[in-house]
């Protein structure tokens, strides 16, 4: 009969298999900020993370695989952000305002400057149309509450508003200021009233 090993044994090596990950996606996050995508390499990243080559290849095949870990990181954190502000108290009104603010500052500030290879990587991730099908979900349903206390106008599918909203706040990209990114919130909101 096998003996079962002991939960606070698991927990402790699942914790350290957690931090391990952690390390190596922040090493390769930190290097690729450095100094480019072209110029990180396994080695590289070993040596940053300070483990072995052998023990980062029982994580990760290969730096994509590294990068892709990381940015769905990045995007669950953004999703955790969005969600706790859309289940924060107040009213629909309010937290479909603070919704919509909070996604248009993260569209703001993911427009600086870029390796077109390393965007074309993040992007083509499956965990992007899972992010996105979590934000349209979250939105959605704020606006549906909005809607309910007739605060958002109700003659227009939910699903129709809020793709309304994110084509809207992706122009975020493009502005310059603080100011016209509040205006473009304001501006998009005006267009959920009745």
């Amino acid at each position: 009969m096998l003996e079962r090993v002991p939960r606070l044994w698991n927990d402790t090596i699942e914790a350290h298999r957690h931090d391990v990950r952690d390390a190596v996606i922040d090493a390769t996050a930190s290097l690729v900020a450095q100094h480019g995508l072209l110029s990180v390499t396994m080695s590289r990243i070993a040596e940053e993370s300070g483990i072995g080559r052998a023990t980062l290849y029982k994580y990760f095949p290969d730096v994509e695989a590294i990068l892709l870990a990381w940015h769905e990181r990045h995007v669950a954190q953004h999703l955790d952000h969005i969600s706790a502000i859309a289940n924060a108290p107040g009213s629909p009104a309010e937290r479909l305002s603070a919704v919509l603010e909070a996604y248009a500052q993260l569209t703001f500030h993911a427009h600086g400057p870029r390796e077109p290879d390393l965007v074309s990587l993040l992007h083509r991730g499956d965990h992007m149309g899972h992010a996105e099908h979590q934000l349209r979900g979250i939105i959605r349903s704020v606006i549906a509450e909005a809607v309910a206390v007739g605060d958002v106008r109700s003659d227009t599918p939910a699903g129709e508003l809020v793709s309304y909203c994110l084509h809207a706040l992706s122009t975020a990209r493009s502005l310059t200021s603080k100011a016209a990114l509040h205006r473009l919130v304001v501006l998009t909101l005006d267009g959920l009233r009745r």
